[in-house]
């Protein structure tokens, strides 16, 4: 029998057992036509929170309200989670950083975010103290993510589940990147935690707000005082209005009729005899003579018209001290990268046997510029330092091939390892 969880489809509380039971292997079913503010009040509903609040998971021991406490539940019913840490003192860790991301992160981005949505007064003074506690909270995190991938050892847990979903809701709504560029910890890593696929599946595709809300009055507008008007005159109008309503019920029928989706600039490009997906099979089949045959076929395919090559450079390598660390962090560059599958390949490189670690990349483009939509998108770009290689320097194009084969030792040094995005 499936647990059901009573809250809407972008509750972002309801969203941290969804997630939970991803990774836990539990059927949770998002009850259906769930209406906030109507379904709520219901007598059945009240039975089983009686405060109205959501979430609230069905189980055949009876109802769980809180959406920490329903998390921990989903986890909990699979035996030795890994969400739930492997030792007393994880365990410890992992419940810590769920307070500290309910009481310090999610407590003051809404205290911050629902005045200005008008669903409580508007007090400057106290937007002023949320965000001085927020920004504070959020200074305290990025220094924990400074050195670490997760809150709490080298895998995702619980706490990174509800932190990310307590994050979701800033991010999405009032954290422009004016504001998180302060913590850019806390960027890596929640751009890294909202595209691994068990976040990405129930979360969808998160944008940043562009910039912080305006303030909304909590109280309806009061309307000018005016005359009253004797009843029969007032009757004809509403039947104006009426009559005039009725074309803006059909123009608003005919804006919602679906607009064709604008194809992406490197679609129109001329073709290019250079066909992506053929290298990227000859380069995931080629198990022997590698050189001979998949760098070799790479430069026979390669079309210097229809495709640029890049190389890129970590710009804070003295940063890459932490071997894990280091390697989550061009896992998570690669993750981010999804967007740009159908129009690029890539190989990095982290590279030497000892701290601090070398990160550089080669990566191969559709068109004669780094696509415009992937500086937009992918926030990793800008960490990098890009040159466009120069086919015709043989010691660039000897760096290519080097790179596409993992040749080791590479300019010198061992590699520590080597990423593909193909």
């Amino acid at each position: 029998m499936p647990l059901v969880l009573h809250a809407g489809n972008t509750n972002k509380n309801a969203f941290k057992a969804l997630i939970t039971a991803e990774y836990t292997g539990v059927n949770v079913e998002l009850v259906k036509n769930f209406e906030m503010g109507v379904t709520n009040k219901t007598p059945e509903f009240l039975k089983m929170n009686p405060i109205g609040k959501v979430p609230v998971l069905e189980t055949p021991d009876g109802p769980i309200f809180e959406s920490n406490a329903i998390a921990r539940y989903v986890a909990r019913l699979k035996a030795d989670n890994p969400l739930l840490g492997s030792s007393l003192i994880d365990s410890a860790h992992i419940e810590q950083w769920i307070d500290f991301s309910s009481l310090e992160i999610d407590t003051n981005i809404l205290r911050w975010f629902i005045p200005r949505v008008g669903f409580a007064v508007y007090l400057p003074q106290a937007e002023e103290a949320a965000i001085a506690s927020l920004k504070r909270a959020l200074a305290a995190l990025n220094t924990h993510l400074a050195s670490n991938t997760y809150l709490v050892g080298h895998s995702v847990t619980l706490a990174d589940i509800i932190m990310t979903c307590n994050l979701t809701l800033g991010f999405s709504r009032i954290l422009s990147k004016s504001f998180t560029s302060e913590f850019p910890h806390i960027e890596r890593y929640f751009w890294t935690m909202v595209n691994i696929p068990n976040f990405r599946k129930i979360l969808g595709e998160i944008k940043q707000a562009e910039s912080v809300p305006p303030v909304q009055s909590a109280k309806k507008p009061t309307q000018s005082k005016e005359p009253a008007k004797p009843k029969a005159q007032a009757e004809p109008k509403k039947e104006a209005a009426k009559e005039t309503a009725k074309p803006k019920v059909e123009d608003a029928g005919e804006e919602e009729a679906p607009k064709p989706k604008p194809k992406n600039p490197l679609d129109l490009l001329p073709p290019s005899k250079m066909i992506l997906d053929e290298w990227k099979r000859l380069y995931s089949n080629t198990k022997t003579n590698f050189r001979e045959v998949a760098i070799k076929g790479f430069w026979d395919m390669y079309d210097p018209e229809g495709y640029s090559l890049w190389f890129c450079d970590y710009k804070y390598n003295d940063e890459n001290t932490v071997s894990f660390v280091t390697l989550n962090k061009v896992g998570g560059f690669l993750q981010r990268m999804d967007l740009a599958r159908k129009y690029a390949f890539g190989k990095m490189l982290i590279i030497g046997s000892e701290p601090p670690f070398k990160v550089k990349g080669l990566w191969l483009f559709r068109g004669q510029e780094i696509p415009q939509f992937i500086m937009d998108e992918c926030y990793d770009m800008e960490l990098y330092d890009w040159k466009k290689v120069d086919i015709n320097d043989e010691a660039q194009k000897e760096r290519v091939s080097q790179m596409i084969e993992d040749h080791e030792p590479f300019e010198g040094e061992a590699l520590l390892d080597a990423k593909c995005f193909k």
